[in-house]
């Protein structure tokens, strides 16, 4: 009788451990830290404290600020198109405070001096690097800091 039970609790803990594998095979997400700095017009991101990219960026010119401060990805749109600014192409958009985001430009000559209306310009393919690490990892995991 006893052996009974004791294959039965055998079943229902190998039941239990088969349900929890996924959960625990579930990798961590890491954390990614994106630094913008308006007056070198530099991003580096890194990816838990580790240097993960390096590249030039545009941030407002004069008269159009990008806000300073620490921000989260708000939401993510692979594409979009201004509608203040005349239906500009804003690929690979990562909106992080009101409609201020980083994004693709195709304006690439400019890149590595203020240009924007304040958002935030990388090269497309940057954009889309970008794009394609905060949504493998999570908006939630990312925090996105701008200096002055």
């Amino acid at each position: 009788m006893m052996i009974f039970y004791l294959v039965r609790l055998a079943r229902r803990v190998a039941l239990a451990a088969s349900a929890l594998a996924p959960i625990l095979a579930t990798p961590a997400k890491a954390d990614v830290q994106v630094d913008i700095d308006k007056s070198s017009q530099h991003m580096s991101v890194r990816v838990d404290g580790a240097p993960r990219y390096s590249w030039p960026v545009s941030t407002g010119r004069s008269g159009y600020g990008t806000p300073s401060g620490t921000f989260h990805p708000q939401a993510m749109m692979r594409s979009y198109f201004s509608r203040k600014y005349y239906n500009a192409p804003m690929p690979h958009a990562i909106f992080f405070h009101y409609g201020f985001a980083i994004h693709g430009t195709t304006d690439i000559s400019r890149l590595g001096g203020p240009a924007s209306h304040g958002c935030v310009r990388l090269h497309p393919a940057h954009a889309a690097a970008l794009f394609a690490l905060i949504r493998r990892e999570g908006a939630g995991n990312t925090t996105i800091h701008i200096s002055d």
